[in-house]
């Protein structure tokens, strides 16, 4: 994905177009280079390059670079680090595998992080467009420990399907015909992006994602400080009606007094 787009308002609508042209770019480069007579390393480096070049240009337009887009930054130059060892042909076919594993063993290690990298993907395409009643998500992050819970348990989902992507890719890499394997890699994608989204899909429905976002029922924690509010309302407005009671106990047992006085 273009890093520097991933991260801006319209990125949802424009999502599936930019894998597109992320991943087939790359692959329909490394075979019209083939088809030119380039060498199988050179045709895998260049296709490498592209999409490090395409996120650097936008990156320069847009200036900006937050959460996931960030994160997709790193694993590009991760890829283009990879490319640039010599570890021969078997192994530079494998680079998208060793990238994949990596970016998998970052999200499971942001899952006990400050925000992990699940919500930091999903928060600029889904907040305040998706099922929302207008609820910063931050409020509910801070406020709902089941929506914290749903965030960490999705970054799970992701790492966990990330490595498994990335033995599938290495086990093509060292086993398949050379001239093969980029185009089945780029298969790969998505298949793997679509069953993603399908476990996520039914795991954001079941753990009741979408009716904390769209503020149907009552948060526990809103609804432990609202009772607390009326609790405290309660007893501020009976204290006051007690000494307004004794007051005028009072003021009755003195007129009381002093007509009796008087009569005397």
């Amino acid at each position: 994905m273009t890093a520097a787009r991933a991260g801006r308002p319209g990125a949802r609508r424009r999502l599936l177009p930019q894998l597109i042209v992320d991943v087939g770019a790359p692959i329909a480069l490394f075979y019209v280079l083939r088809g030119l007579g380039a060498s199988t390393f050179a045709a895998l480096l260049a296709g490498a390059v592209l999409p490090v070049a395409t996120a650097g240009v936008y990156w320069l337009r847009d200036r900006r670079l937050e959460g996931m887009a960030a994160f997709m930054a790193v694993v590009m130059l991760l890829g283009l680090a990879v490319s640039l060892i010599s570890g021969g042909t078997r192994f530079m076919l494998a680079r998208d595998g060793w990238v994949t594993a990596a970016a998998g063993l970052c999200f499971l290690g942001s899952i006990r992080a400050r925000r992990p990298l699940a919500y930091l993907g999903a928060r600029p395409l889904l907040e305040g467009r998706f099922r929302s009643d207008g609820t910063p998500w931050e409020a509910l992050w801070a406020d709902e420990p089941a929506f914290r819970r749903i965030w960490r348990i999705s970054t799970a989902i992701w790492g966990i399907a990330l490595l498994a992507d990335a033995i599938a890719r290495i086990i093509i890499s060292y086993t398949l015909p050379v001239d093969v394997v980029p185009g089945l890699g780029g298969l790969l994608w998505p298949v793997t992006m679509v069953l993603l989204q399908l476990v996520n899909g039914v795991y954001y429905r079941a753990a009741g994602l979408w009716r904390m976002t769209s503020g149907y029922g009552r948060r526990p924690a809103e609804a432990a400080a609202e009772a607390e509010a009326v609790s405290s309302a309660a007893s501020v407005v009976s204290a006051v009606s007690t000494r307004r009671l004794r007051q005028r106990s009072d003021a009755t047992s003195e007129r009381s007094g002093g007509e009796r006085s008087g009569g005397e």
